[in-house]
């Protein structure tokens, strides 16, 4: 009797175990997975933030589109300053894209884990992801923090 009490212990404590080692596997395995889907708010007849969600996906990341009307209150919900404002919000990984950030630049940000807010770039500028066109501006990538600083984070 007292055997059987051991060993009915014993296999409580070895499942618990394994419960939390697959609970633990999921999660992160669910984080890696979250790093590289980007869900991006926009309107439903902009044809250049269209292209961009197409850069992305060619560029390996997963998109989740929604087309909505709300941009504004979006935009505010993720504390978009409004003299960095484009025409379409994303979300990746806990930061906000704002624009037509080149993907590359979206795969810098989430491998250095910068303390930001997120990253932009303002307008809609010729020659970005998306905005393919018969010529090519320059174009700063900018980054920005809770605290309303914004700085230069790549330029193209």
């Amino acid at each position: 009797m007292r055997n059987q009490v051991i060993i009915s212990i014993l296999f409580s404590i070895i499942s618990t175990v394994l419960s939390i080692c697959l609970e633990v596997d999921s999660t992160l395995s669910q984080s890696s997975s979250d790093s590289n889907t980007v869900t991006v708010y926009k309107s439903p007849t902009c044809g250049c933030c269209n292209k961009w969600v197409t850069h992305l996906q060619e560029h390996g990341f997963k998109v989740i589109a929604n087309d909505t009307s709300e941009l504004k209150q979006i935009k505010k919900k993720h504390k978009v300053p409004d003299d960095l404002e484009a025409c379409h919000t994303a979300i990746v990984d806990g930061y906000v894209v704002e624009g037509h950030v080149p993907a590359d630049v979206i795969q810098k940000m989430l491998n250095e884990h910068p303390t930001a807010i997120g990253i932009a770039v303002p307008g809609m500028p010729m020659g970005s992801p998306g905005m393919e066109g018969s010529y090519v501006e320059s174009y700063d990538v900018l980054i920005f923090d809770q605290k309303g600083n914004v700085k230069v984070y790549t330029s193209r």
